[in-house]
């Protein structure tokens, strides 16, 4: 095989991706035009109506993109604590050691569970310790879930930032302890300066798998068609939302629940590129 083949059938390879993006859109955009129609873009997306009575439907988008957005802002502030830590001493304090290599492996298994046992676990374990203490009566709620997604996503993002601590170059750690520099020092102006663009990337791809969890969030959100008042009130995300009611969709409940897949697929998007800038002005 010849050079110019094979560049030929690397460029087929990599047009595969647009290609299939460009169709999700198209097929989610022509089955939710009935519902932008209908409703109108912006009625829909600020409504917060989520009415099937034959004859007196309407549909907004809104408690279901205020659900979405507080649970994985939630979860992603109850992960920082806890993943940066992990990566820290898997990545740096105990480098090359058995035990960052256990807790490595520790650490990629829980990222290998399947959702629906998070789901189980938040359903049979955290939610009564929720209710136990009274945070919320029913013990489902936004708070429950954005606990829940947040164990799931500190795997995602301890086991990346921990790659990206990992390469920064040992000779320039080497000499900012020369200098006098402490581990604290050397962490602070060394290590985050050079990896913090690539620890600033895992918590975009943790982002990105918390907003569009399903089954767990679905478990343990409460699933009401509400905006949430609080942290701790029930709701429903987007995702959550699509799985509860597209079985039995048609008309135009149907295409407005395509409309909201559309929508998150939209911000999912936009997070990523802006995620994108932020680390590419990082690196200036």
């Amino acid at each position: 095989m010849n050079d110019r083949i094979f560049k030929i059938i690397l460029f087929l390879a990599a047009l595969v991706m647009p290609v299939v993006c460009g169709g999700i859109v198209y097929a989610l955009a022509n089955d939710a035009y009935d519902a932008f129609n209908h409703f109108g873009f912006i009625n829909f997306i600020t409504s917060d109506e989520w009415n099937y009575t034959q004859g007196n439907e309407h549909y907004g988008a809104l408690p279901f993109i205020t659900g979405t957005l507080l649970t994985t802002l939630l979860a992603l502030v109850f992960c920082i604590p806890f993943s940066l830590p992990v990566s820290l001493f898997v990545g740096e304090y105990f480098k090359g050691k058995k035990i960052a290599s256990i807790l490595s492996t520790v650490t990629d298994l829980l990222a290998g569970i399947p959702s629906i046992i998070y789901g189980l676990w938040g359903f049979y374990t955290l939610r009564p310790i929720i209710m136990s203490l009274n945070i919320s009566p029913q013990g489902s709620g936004i708070l429950t879930a954005s606990l829940v997604l947040a164990i799931m996503i500190v795997p995602y993002a301890a086991s990346l930032s921990a790659e990206f601590i990992k390469m920064v170059p040992d000779e320039l750690k080497e000499g900012a302890y020369s200098l006098g520099a402490t581990r604290a020092e050397v962490i602070r102006k060394v290590i985050f300066p050079i990896a913090g663009s690539g620890v600033f990337s895992s918590y975009i791809l943790a982002i990105g798998r918390a907003l569009g969890e399903t089954m767990t969030v679905t478990m343990l959100i409460g699933n009401t068609n509400q905006l949430p008042a609080s942290i701790t009130s029930t709701g429903n995300s987007m995702a959550s939302i699509i799985a509860n009611q597209f079985g039995e969709a048609d008309g135009l409940r149907f295409s407005s629940l395509i409309a909201i897949g559309l929508i998150l697929f939209l911000i999912t998007a936009i997070i990523n590129v802006v995620g994108k800038v932020l680390i590419k002005r990082a690196r200036i």
